[in-house]
């Protein structure tokens, strides 16, 4: 598994935590292991110019996922085949506002935002109630199961 995390953002993250998470999050969905991911720390600005031009949206968001051969999850004994997942691009400027808002602490709100956007990247959605209860119900398995292991 290639997974390529940066660090743009001006705070400090701890990047090799960034990656065992993705790691973990991919594997646990059976996910090729030749496949690729990148992770990108942001600074607000970029972000803010991000979001306006990819989602028409004004301001900043916490996460955006921008998916490259729509790849999916696998199932056991059956890996998807292998390609780019993809691209997730995180603010910790938003991400340490909704985790004061949250009582948790930016890194976990990170965590969260990264397993959120890898789902994405895998045809995951919540634009309905049901997507959102199985997305939301398999972002908590994942992040709580991978935190346990810390």
């Amino acid at each position: 598994m290639s997974i390529e995390v940066n660090n743009e953002s001006g705070h400090e993250v701890d990047e090799a935590e960034f990656a065992a998470l993705a790691r973990f999050a991919l594997d646990s969905l059976h996910v090729h292991p030749a496949s690729e991911l990148s992770v990108l720390f942001v600074d607000t600005a970029t972000m803010t110019d991000l979001h306006v031009q990819w989602m028409d949206e004004p301001g900043p968001t916490d996460v955006l996922s921008f998916p490259m051969d729509e790849l999916r999850p696998g199932r056991q004994g059956e890996e998807a085949p292998p390609g780019t997942l993809g691209d997730i691009v995180l603010c910790p400027d938003v991400a340490a506002q909704q985790a004061k808002a949250a009582g948790h602490s930016t890194v976990e709100e990170l965590l969260l935002l990264t397993t959120h956007g890898i789902l994405h990247l895998l045809g995951y959605d919540h634009a309905e109630p049901e997507e959102e209860k199985e997305m939301f119900a398999l972002q908590r398995r994942l992040l709580l199961t991978f935190l346990a292991g810390r």
